[in-house]
């Protein structure tokens, strides 16, 4: 692990720490370290409420981070942070993205492309041809299949997937360390092979009930679509499709019999604004899928080093100013603003005023 990401993990182990508050620190002590090691008047400072402030002293007093980060790196785990370069392009986009993903197995630039199969643990014999042929075609279409590694039609999505000879990532509300449902563990060690277990909770972490909605953001974070194939009325399929529709995303729904409990949700969704699902191919139409070679050569030619890949890395549609790019990155201003120049010769990023850049 590296060594400024062991800080990272000790803050993502402090409840009440998350994305917001990750930035608040890192605009305020410049880095991580320096914030685990400040005092409380200097946490207050830095935005934390006094309650917050008591509870990283305390983490901090109780915790050895070095054999913490030993024990995670021993199990397999690694540690993904936003100031990393392979943290996940699409996820890196939407609002409040994780802070830090522990990683089991191994996420590639192929699962740029990749798209979310999502629904109910009670599905019909219809929802399973659905997603059999949904993730099938995908995979055969060289698609990553994103899911959450629940029972029904998570874990149809994942194995159909991986019988194609595809990826696929499950994106876990635990720790990647604790499978749920426990008879998934086998799936989930061939997802390791061929994909990746991910989540932002510390290993360790229990799957209690309230880490399920949250986790559901990554799951259509990581996707440029999400496919609900069936869903109740109280699905938690519902939100991860409300999180894509928020993150700009497109969802699609399979339509359902309106008298099916399973149908319910996604024929609500339909209702307001869903793609129907009328044909596997309805997903590939609407990915452009002669971009992925053309897509897959530019990753190949840029950038042109560390330092430009670091900076492209953090460069979005919406302006962004080289302070804050310093800060995420830790490298000097002068350095930033070196590096951006060169790479706006190459058409890379654009000026966009003031000292602020986005993507070309």
């Amino acid at each position: 692990m590296k060594d400024q990401n062991i800080f990272w993990v000790g803050f993502n182990r402090i409840r009440g720490i998350g994305a917001v508050r990750f930035k608040a620190l890192l605009n305020h002590f410049g880095d991580l370290q320096t914030a685990w090691e400040a005092s409380h008047a200097a946490l207050r400072k830095a935005g934390l409420s006094s309650k917050l402030a008591d509870s990283v002293l305390k983490e901090r007093s109780r915790t050895d981070l070095l054999r913490y980060a030993d024990e995670i790196s021993s199990s397999g785990i690694r540690v993904i942070t936003w100031i990393d370069d392979d943290y996940p392009t699409r996820l890196r986009e939407i609002q409040s993205s994780p802070p830090v993903l522990y990683v089991r197995g191994h996420i590639t630039a192929r699962d740029d492309w990749s798209v979310a199969i999502v629904g109910t643990r009670r599905m019909t014999s219809y929802g399973r041809q659905i997603t059999i042929e949904l993730a099938a075609s995908l995979a055969r279409s060289g698609l990553t299949v994103v899911s959450g590694l629940a029972r029904g039609v998570d874990s149809v999505a994942h194995r159909t997937a991986l019988a194609e000879g595809g990826r696929t990532l499950a994106v876990l509300g635990s720790g990647v360390d604790r499978i749920y449902p426990p008879e998934h563990r086998e799936l989930a060690e061939s997802i390791i092979e061929n994909g990746a277990l991910i989540s932002d909770y510390s290993p360790g972490t229990p799957p209690e009930s309230t880490n399920f909605p949250p986790r559901n953001r990554i799951i259509s974070g990581l996707s440029l679509t999400t496919v609900v194939i069936e869903a109740g009325q109280s699905s938690g399929a519902l939100i991860t499709a409300s999180f894509a529709v928020d993150q700009g995303r497109d969802v699609f729904a399979v339509p359902g019999n309106i008298t099916a409990p399973q149908s319910k949700g996604t024929n609500r969704l339909i209702s307001k604004g869903a793609f129907p699902l009328l044909d596997p191919t309805d997903v590939l139409d609407s990915l452009n899928l002669t971009m992925i070679a053309s897509y897959q050569q530019m990753r190949d030619n840029v950038p042109g080093d560390k330092t430009e890949a670091q900076v492209l890395a953090i460069i979005r549609n919406e302006p962004i100013h080289v302070d804050e790019i310093s800060v995420i990155t830790a490298l000097p201003v002068e350095k930033v603003t070196a590096t951006l120049v060169v790479m706006e010769l190459k058409g890379l990023v654009r000026r966009v005023g003031g000292m602020q850049y986005i993507a070309s």
